[in-house]
C-alpha cells in the first residue's frame, strides 16, 4: 500500500513556489539589470568554467545521493528544485547586500558565485534525506542561504577574506548545517531497512561521483585571478582526486574481512582529496604535497565513513543519510587547517607583519563558518520540527518515494485490470515488486511467464 501524500506538499508546495518565484520575478525586473560593458573574450572563459560548475549542482550533487532504494526520484528531482530555488535567492541577497540603495547589475561571474554558494544547500540537503518534505527543503534552502550570504559579508567586511577562501568553506558549511538540522529529527526505527541502496540506484550514484569527480578542478580554480594560482589549483586539485580515488578503493577492499569493495566507501572518499585541496590548492608547489593530501582525506573520510555513524547516532543521535560528515565536513575541515598551516609557513619565512594580520583572519573565518552553521542549522532544524509543515511519518514515509510521487504503474495495473481478465494476485505480486523497487529482469520475466501461462489457460478454455 503506498503512502499517504504529505498534506503540506499537496497544498503549500505549490501556493509557496509560485508566490516566492513571482515575488523573484518582480524583483528582478524592478531592481536588477544586466551589465553592458561585456569583454567577449572574459565572457567565453567565464561561461566556460560556469558550464563546469553547472554540471557539479545539477547532475553531480544531483545524481550523487541518488542510491537510496527507494528513494532515487526524490533526490533527483529535489536537488534541481533546490538547485533552481537557492541560485535565484543567492543572486539577490547578496546583490543587495553589495549594492544596497542602487540597482543590482548581474554579470556571469555573478550568478557563477550564487551557483558555488548554493551548493551549500544541496550537500546539506544530503544529511537529512529522506526525513523531510519539499516544503521544509525549501524552508531549510531559505533559512541556508541567507546564512551564507551573511557569513560572506562578514568574511569580506571583518575577515577580508578572498572569495575563492569564502567559497572553498561552503562544504564545511553544508556539512554541519545540514547535521545540526539532522540532529532536530528523531533518528528513525531500524533505518537501514529503508537505506539499503540496491544496484542501479548505486550506479546513479557512482555516475554522480564521477561528474563531480571529472569537474572538481574547475570549481576549485573558478574564483582564481592569477594564472599562476589557476594552474597550481587545477594540477593539485587533480594529483589529490586521483590518489584519493586509489585510497578508497584500496582501503576499502582492506576494510572488508574478504577483500570486498563498498560503494558507499567509494562514494565517499573518491571526492575527499579534491574537497581538501580546494582552500590551499593554489598555495601548494609541489604534487607530492598534494598527494600527500588526497592521501589522508581519503583515509580521513573512509574512517569517518565506517567508523562516526556509530558515533553519530548512539551518542549525538544525527542520522547522516548522505554521509555529508566524511565526503565533505571532513575534508572541508583538514583542507582548512592545511591553509592555515601554510599560511603560518609563509609568516615564517617572509616575516610579513600583514600576512601573520591576514593568518589570524582566516583562522577566524573558518571558526566562523563552522559556528554560524551549526547555531543557523539548529534554529533551522527546530523550525523545520513544527507541526505546520507535516513531515513524513517516521516509521512509513521516511526514505520512501511514494510520499511524494505519483506513480505512473499503479494506474497501469488499474487499467490492466479493468480491460483484461488477470488475476489479482498477479496484479497486486506487480505492484508489491514495484513498490520495493525489485523489479529486475530475472522479476519482470517470472511475472511475464506467469501471466502468458494464464493467457493460455483461458485460450484452452
Amino acid at each position: 500500500m503506498t503512502s499517504k501524500y504529505p498534506p503540506s506538499v499537496r497544498g503549500c508546495l505549490p501556493l509557496w513556489a509560485l508566490a516566492l518565484q513571482a515575488a523573484s520575478i518582480l524583483i528582478f525586473f524592478f531592481f536588477t539589470f544586466y551589465d553592458s560593458s561585456v569583454d567577449q573574450k572574459m565572457l567565453l572563459t567565464v561561461y566556460k568554467v560556469f558550464q563546469d560548475v553547472i554540471i557539479m549542482a545539477a547532475l553531480g550533487f544531483g545524481f550523487l545521493t541518488s542510491s537510496l532504494r527507494r528513494h532515487g526520484w526524490s533526490s533527483v528531482a529535489f536537488n534541481l528544485f533546490l538547485l533552481a530555488l537557492g541560485v535565484q535567492w543567492t543572486i539577490l541577497l547578496d546583490a543587495f547586500l553589495k549594492y544596497p540603495y542602487t540597482n543590482v547589475v548581474i554579470t556571469l561571474s555573478s550568478i557563477q558565485e550564487a551557483t558555488m554558494s548554493a551548493m551549500c544547500v544541496l550537500i546539506s540537503a544530503g544529511a537529512v534525506l529522506g526525513k523531510v518534505n519539499l516544503v521544509q527543503l525549501v524552508v531549510m534552502a531559505l533559512m541556508e542561504v541567507a546564512s551564507v550570504v551573511a557569513a560572506n559579508k562578514i568574511y569580506k567586511d571583518i575577515f577580508d577574506v578572498t572569495n575563492h577562501i569564502r567559497i572553498m568553506h561552503v562544504h564545511v558549511f553544508g556539512a554541519y548545517f545540514g547535521l545540526s538540522v539532522a540532529w532536530s529529527f528523531h533518528l528513525p526505527n531500524k533505518p537501514e531497512e529503508k537505506e539499503q541502496i540496491a544496484t542501479s540506484p548505486s550506479l546513479f550514484s557512482m555516475l554522480g561521483t564521477l561528474f563531480l569527480w571529472i569537474f572538481w578542478p574547475s570549481f576549485n580554480s573558478a574564483l582564481l585571478e592569477a594564472p599562476d594560482e589557476k594552474k597550481n589549483a587545477v594540477f593539485n586539485t587533480y594529483y589529490a582526486l586521483a590518489v584519493s580515488a586509489v585510497t578508497a578503493i584500496s582501503v576499502s577492499a582492506l576494510a572488508h574481512p574478504k577483500g570486498k569493495l563498498n560503494m558507499n566507501h567509494i562514494h565517499n572518499a573518491v571526492l575527499a582529496g579534491g574537497v581538501a585541496v580546494g582552500a590551499p590548492g593554489h598555495l601548494i608547489l609541489f604534487p607530492s604535497v598534494a598527494m600527500i593530501l588526497g592521501l589522508v582525506a581519503g583515509l580521513i573520510s573512509l574512517g569517518g565513513a565506517k567508523c562516526l555513524p556509530v558515533c553519530l547516532n548512539r551518542v549525538l543521535r544525527i542520522h547522516d543519510a548522505g554521509g555529508v560528515h566524511s565526503t565533505f565536513g571532513l575534508p572541508g575541515l583538514l583542507g582548512g587547517v592545511i591553509y592555515i598551516v601554510l599560511m603560518m609557513l609563509e609568516v615564517s619565512w617572509i616575516g610579513n607583519s600583514m600576512i601573520n594580520h591576514q593568518l589570524v583572519m582566516d583562522i577566524g573565518a573558518l571558526s566562523l563558518a563552522v559556528a554560524m552553521a551549526l547555531t543557523c542549522g539548529l534554529l533551522t532544524g527546530l523550525l523545520l520540527n513544527f507541526n505546520i509543515w507535516k513531515a513524513p511519518h517516521m516509521d512509513k514515509d521516511f526514505f520512501d518515494d511514494q510520499a511524494f510521487w505519483e506513480r505512473i504503474l499503479e494506474h497501469w495495473f488499474k487499467a490492466m485490470r479493468l480491460k483484461a481478465d488477470v488475476p489479482v494476485s498477479l496484479l497486486q505480486k506487480l505492484s508489491r515488486l514495484y513498490s520495493a523497487k525489485l523489479l529486475t529482469f530475472p522479476t519482470w520475466f517470472c511475472v511475464f511467464c506467469e501471466l502468458l501461462h494464464h493467457i493460455l489457460d483461458q485460450a484452452k478454455q
